[in-house]
């Protein structure tokens, strides 16, 4: 009958040799005292902790990937407007369909009529996205990549004068600066602003903007090795000065008649670095009162005011 254990041979008995093993407690006393499970950059064995404990050298770095970001891009009608007045060259310009036309835009429109610059239409999605969705105000302008000159050039043309004045920069990364002593070394008769390629600001169209157009007139050259220049520019018979605010010497003081000069300003905030110091002829200040130190461009443009003013 189903389910009558008392019926012989209904349930099978097991002797003290069959009886299933167990763990005698001591799986759960090998888990007692061990803590909380660590975290996996703390775990020897994982690729996390791996990661984590690699020089700086080794660690994987993500590939910079170059696009037409904002930076190839001027936008905004007060911006786009100043662009096309100061001569900033212009490889594409777009206005969105159906944008409000006042004063601002019919002056754009007007000014790119007279000086044969034509407008493309587009969809506010289009600039929105060019952009980056930026305030955009239904214009954009896209400039070319920068064409910079050539170190050697530069010398030879300063080898050639006999004298005169060019400016090199030591991590100055802000393109506005860059772009004011780029207008500073056009307007005191420089002819030439060198830059590094790395950390260092580049001829962005904030940098051509801020130079009101004097990129396009006054060669700006592009150096892999920013103290080499300096070392070969050295052997070569000018003179590097750089501008330094612990200086005991005026930059007054210095004379661009009797050969040329390479006045070096460093960063913003830093000034300039240990091995350009190093690589600079003479070290020069500008002796000022009330403040600590001066903005980059403002030092550069004052620098050349006075090599410049004997000739």
């Amino acid at each position: 009958m189903a389910g009558n254990s008392q019926r012989k041979g209904a349930v099978r008995k097991r002797g003290r040799a069959q009886a299933p093993a167990g763990s005698g407690g001591r799986i759960r006393r090998g888990l007692e005292g061990k803590g909380p499970t660590p975290k996996a950059e703390d775990r020897p064995y994982h690729k996390a902790y791996r990661d984590k404990n690699k020089p700086t050298s080794q660690k994987s770095r993500k590939p910079a990937q170059r696009t037409h970001s904002s930076s190839d891009w001027i936008f905004g009608r007060n911006p786009v407007l100043e662009a096309l007045q100061a001569n900033v060259p212009v490889k594409q310009a777009l206005v969105a369909e159906g944008v409000e036309r006042d004063s601002r835009m019919k002056e754009i429109l007007s000014f790119a009529a007279q000086n044969g610059i034509p407008f493309l239409q587009a969809t506010k999605h289009d600039l929105d996205r060019i952009t980056g969705g930026a305030a955009h105000q239904g214009v954009a302008l896209r400039i070319p990549p920068f064409e910079y000159a050539d170190p050697g050039d530069l010398l030879e043309q300063a080898l050639e004068r006999g004298n005169g004045v060019a400016v090199a920069l030591d991590s100055v990364t802000d393109p506005h600066n860059l772009g004011a002593i780029v207008r500073s070394a056009a307007a005191f008769g420089a002819y030439g602003v060198i830059i590094p390629e790395r950390r260092s600001a580049q001829m962005t169209a904030a940098a051509w903007k801020t130079s009101a157009g004097a990129a396009a007139r006054l060669p700006v050259a592009r150096a892999k090795n920013l103290n080499q220049v300096l070392k070969a520019w050295s052997k070569a018979g000018v003179l590097v000065v750089g501008l330094a605010g612990d200086a005991e010497l005026p930059i007054e003081a210095v004379s661009a008649l009797n050969q040329p000069v390479l006045i070096v300003v460093g960063s913003e905030g830093e000034g300039l670095s240990h091995l350009v110091r190093q690589n600079c002829d003479q070290l020069a200040s500008i002796k000022i009162t009330g403040m600590e130190s001066l903005n980059a461009s403002v030092a550069a443009a004052i620098a050349l005011y006075e090599l410049t003013r004997e000739n």
